[in-house]
């Protein structure tokens, strides 16, 4: 089955870390990622750029609405994932319990709806 691990973490934290610190994170994030790949369960993965970056798109009766920034101000922001392959939700857990951000943020662990397409 596959999880999307969602790697939350105040991003002004980030900005506030010294050059080593913030290299030695990317080490970790380096040797994780490596970890992953070699055990054959990672899918995809990928780092966002900062929520100043972001548009929200709503519709709204008929009309497509942007508004510069995320949809809700909060302490946390989503800074990247981790798509992978696991046979078990404990299994998951396990891999997002490695990701460097769990000691100082949060993964959100959720398992990926599959939907199976129509013969035509």
């Amino acid at each position: 089955m596959q999880y999307m691990l969602l790697i939350y973490g105040d991003q002004n934290s980030w900005q506030a870390l010294g050059e080593e610190e913030r290299g030695q994170i990317m080490q970790a994030y380096g040797a994780f990622t490596q970890e992953l790949r070699d055990s054959g369960a990672m899918v995809a993965g990928d780092a966002l750029q900062p929520t100043q970056s972001a548009t929200t798109v709503r519709v709204q009766n008929g009309e497509t609405l942007t508004t510069d920034g995320p949809f809700a101000e909060t302490k946390e922001q989503l800074g990247g994932y981790y798509l992978i392959e696991a046979e078990s939700l404990d299994e998951a857990i396990e891999w997002a319990s490695k990701i460097p951000a769990a000691s100082h943020g949060s993964v959100e662990v959720r398992p990926v709806m599959v939907f199976q397409e129509a013969n035509a």
